[in-house]
Parts: structure tokens; sequence; C-alpha cells
């Protein structure tokens, strides 16, 4: 979403301990996946638990298929960090809590409605996660595109390479990764003089 920042890590722990009610693990989980993956809200509301959850144990690194990603054109493969695989791991607890099975084709962030079935809305995930920035105390222009950007900001500061941003991100055009973060439109600038 145009215009939405990133997080910093602060704000990641702030926002993470903001969720509560009856959806607090579904919603804390998809947070911290986003964070985590940078997937977009789509993708990540299309995953399913076989996706996520293979061999009795959460995935290491997340195939985002072409079937779900923007475009449809490629597949992308993302690391999941340890707060993903927690996330993971609490999702599945859920699922075997609340409807005794983790059936691989199960929707990983279900609606409250459908009795299990149906995948959480767009809608749903922009209402929980606003919610969750507010509580957390943070402004600014914050979305669930947010968690994509801080994706992106965390990896390039980890990495300092933008075109490893790019491949993670799934971005075609490194101009479209130059604009996720500050740090990349230097980082972008840097690798232009030559």
């Amino acid at each position: 979403m145009k215009g939405t920042r990133p997080l910093d890590n602060d704000e990641i722990r702030r926002v993470s301990a903001a969720f509560t009610g009856t959806y607090q693990v579904r919603n804390r989980s998809l947070f911290l996946l986003g964070v985590s993956t940078g997937g977009r809200i789509s993708e990540l509301l299309s995953l399913r638990i076989g996706d996520v959850y293979q061999n009795e144990k959460p995935v290491t690194d997340l195939l985002f298929d072409k079937s779900i990603v923007k475009g449809g054109e490629v597949s992308r493969a993302v690391p999941v960090n340890s707060d993903g695989q927690r996330a993971i791991e609490d999702l599945i607890a859920l699922h075997w809590e609340k409807y005794g099975t983790t059936h691989k084709s199960r929707p990983l962030f279900l609606s409250r409605n459908g009795q299990g079935t149906q995948r959480m809305s767009r809608r749903t995930a922009h209402d929980v996660l606003k919610a969750a920035f507010e509580m957390a105390g943070l402004n600014g222009h914050l979305a669930t595109h947010s968690l994509r950007k801080s994706f992106a900001q965390r990896l390039y500061e980890q990495t300092g390479d933008v075109f490893a941003a790019q491949e993670m991100l799934g971005n075609k055009s490194i101009a479209t990764t130059q604009k996720y973060s500050q740090l990349v439109v230097l980082g972008l600038e840097f690798i232009h003089i030559k």
C-alpha cells in the first residue's frame, strides 16, 4: 500500500504484545509471519496448513506458490525465522485445540465464520492489524503492507543487499523494492555509482 511505513524492532515487539481476545493467536501469528516472510496480505491469507507445516514441524523455507503470488508468474521461497516458526507452531496448536485437525488443505488463517473452512478476509486482517497498531500506541500510515515493508527494511539492514530484498519480496523491478525503505533507496544510489 502506497505510503505505509515499516515498523522498527521495538514497534514490532509492541504490536506483537498488543493482540488480545479470542483470536489473539491467529492475529498475532498473522502479524509475525508477515514481518518474518514479507508476504503480501493476499499471499499470507491464501496459505494452507500444508504450506507451512510439513513432517510434523514448521517449514524452514516458505514457498509462496505462483498460484497465490501477485502476477502468478513465479513462485518464491523465503526462509522462515524463529519468530515465524513459533507463529506456525501456535497456529497448528490452535487448529488442534479448536477443530481437532490439521488437515493440509485447511486455510491457515481461518475466519471466525464458516466453522473452520473459510479463510480470514483481507478486510478482517486490516481491521485486526490496525487495532493492534493503535493498541501499541503507534501512529503514522500503518496498514497490512507495513508488515511487508518491515521485512524488507530488516532484511536490507542485515544483509546490505538490495537485490536479496528484491528476490525475497518477489518484486520484478528493483525500483519497486527501492520504494520500500529509505535504507534501500540509499543502497540503490550507492550501487549505481560506478
